[in-house]
This record gives structure tokens, C-alpha cells and sequence, in this order.
């Protein structure tokens, strides 16, 4: 029996029928300082909300999953310390072991479509690590992506790891990777990565369509929605790819979980902020995109 509670605002959208868009945590627990990491977790739910769908902000809290936050929950969340990152390989130990973990984009995707959530909003998955042939390197996140049927609204995949490698895995795996609104895969702060994505839709409906009908003709995965930061709030990639290759060559000795906040940190530093603001707008946007497939979803049958 999995330990599991629903919040009363997610529980009456799903008996309700309404559109549901799952949140991940590790953005409020790792990704952003506070106390700014719950402004923007309250930004982004609000996005969903004005969208007309629900948001579902996913953690584990004293061993038990929590699919919606109430807002004491959000608050005590953004104020913990020691919080573990959970991906497919540790979550059902912290969940055995009554612990506090924030759910990556891998760990979301279990426990959204655990909780008949199709669309799941981020800022950018994590992929092929840069020096991957030597350490082997790889998010958990793209074979999630191959295996769980739940369409993952970013803006591509986090720029500091190895793009084109990134892309290569996900097209062996078989995961949709689909730009909206551009041709050219988008770069989490950047735009524009200088790489063609393999699959363009514009409308919000016809990515909810590509969603049902993987599913009727019974393939696995989910697919990815690469939704490029506003440009106007973006960073171009040559302004980015230097800050990228200091803060590189300053985490060697950080190992495993540790290296994607230590360089999100350090180029947080290098941008003085730009980053944290083309991060916050990215999530945003993407918070609002995934409210509109998922609204799209609800009127197509199973």
C-alpha cells in the first residue's frame, strides 16, 4: 500500500473531471534560493490555475507521497533542509524509510501517472551529461521519458549538458520530442540551441491528440514538449556558453546529484541573476502551456 495522500484541491478536480497538471518539487527544494523559491512555486500554480486547470505539486513529506501541497506544505517544504532528490531509483526507499524528498522529473512522472495525471509542467529534464563516454553520466530522466506514458511540458533540456547527445538518446528511445512555436530545439535559457528539433506542433490540442493516439496504438513513453523560453527574457547561447564552461571547469570533484545544483548555482552567480529570471519565465510559460494541453486532453476520450 503505498503511503499516499491527495490534496482536497487535486481530489475535486479529479472527481470532477478537470484538468490536472503535475508540478515537480526539486525546482523549490534545489533549484532556486530562497525565499524566492516560494514566490515562484506560488507563481507557477497560479498560472495553472488562470489557465483553467488544476496544479498537482509533488513531494514526499515524513514518508508519505503527497500528490497538491496545501499551502502550509508548500511553505515548510521551501524552509527544509536536508531534503533528499528523488528519482526512480530512491523514491520508494524514502518512502519506506519516512523521509523528505523532492520528486526530479523522473520521480514526477511516476507518481503523476500513479495519480491519472497526464501532463506534468518543468523547467528543463535533465539528459547525456558533457564527458558522459567517460562517466556514463545519463539522467534517469530520458529513460522515464521512454517508459511512463505522461507528456513533459520544458524548455528542452538543462544547457549545461551535452544537447546534441542528449537528442540522439532520446530519438533511440523512441521519446517524441516535439518544439512549439519554433523549428529549432529551444535551450532552457536560450531559445535557440543551434539544433533542429525533430517535431514541430504549434497548437496545444494536436499535442494532446499525439498523446492519445501514442497511447492507442499502444506504444510506451511519454513525449517531450520543448517549449522555448520568451525571447525577450531569454539569454542568447553565446552569452550563456561561457558562464556554462567556467562553472564546468570549476565542479570538478562534485559527483552525482550534487552537479546539477552546484552548476546552477555558480552560473546564477556568473549571470548575477539573469539565469534565475530566464528560469523563472521559462517555468512559467511552460506552467501555462501544459494547462492548456491538459484542458485539451479532457475533451478527447481514452
Amino acid at each position: 500500500m503505498i503511503p499516499l495522500i491527495v490534496s482536497r484541491e487535486v481530489a475535486e478536480a479529479r472527481a470532477a473531471g478537470r484538468p490536472l497538471v503535475a508540478l515537480e518539487s526539486t525546482i523549490i527544494t534545489h533549484g532556486l534560493p530562497r525565499p524566492r523559491n516560494l514566490h515562484v512555486a506560488r507563481e507557477v500554480e497560479a498560472e495553472v490555475r488562470a489557465e483553467g486547470a488544476t496544479p498537482a505539486t509533488i513531494a514526499v513529506l515524513d514518508g508519505t507521497l503527497h500528490v497538491g501541497l496545501e499551502a502550509p506544505e508548500l511553505e515548510r517544504l521551501s524552509l527544509a533542509t536536508g531534503v533528499a532528490k528523488l528519482s526512480r531509483a530512491d523514491l520508494a526507499v524514502c518512502l519506506a524509510a519516512g523521509g523528505t524528498g523532492a520528486t526530479t522529473v523522473a520521480a514526477t512522472m511516476i507518481c503523476a501517472r500513479l495519480a491519472g495525471i497526464e501532463v506534468f509542467a518543468t523547467g528543463g529534464i535533465g539528459g547525456v551529461h558533457r564527458g558522459a563516454e567517460a562517466t556514463w553520466d545519463v539522467s534517469a530522466d530520458l529513460q522515464e521519458l521512454a517508459q511512463t506514458p505522461v507528456t513533459v511540458v520544458a524548455a528542452g533540456a538543462k544547457a549545461i549538458l551535452d544537447l546534441p547527445k542528449t537528442l540522439e538518446v532520446l530519438e533511440t528511445l523512441g521519446v517524441p520530442v516535439i518544439a512549439v512555436g519554433q523549428d529549432e530545439l529551444p535551450a532552457f535559457w536560450s531559445p535557440s540551441s543551434g539544433l533542429r528539433a525533430p517535431l514541430r506542433l504549434d497548437d496545444p490540442a494536436a499535442i494532446a491528440r499525439a498523446h492519445r493516439l501514442r497511447a492507442a496504438l499502444g506504444l510506451p513513453g511519454g513525449q517531450l514538449v520543448a517549449n522555448p523560453v520568451p525571447a525577450r527574457l531569454g539569454i542568447p547561447d553565446g552569452e550563456v556558453r561561457p558562464w556554462i564552461e567556467q562553472a564546468l571547469a570549476e565542479a570538478r570533484g562534485v559527483e552525482a546529484k550534487a552537479v546539477t545544483p552546484f552548476l546552477l548555482g555558480r552560473i546564477l552567480e556568473l549571470s548575477e541573476g539573469r539565469s534565475l529570471e530566464a528560469n523563472v519565465a521559462l517555468v512559467r510559460g511552460n506552467a501555462r502551456l501544459a494547462a492548456r494541453i491538459a484542458r485539451a486532453l479532457v475533451g478527447l476520450p481514452r
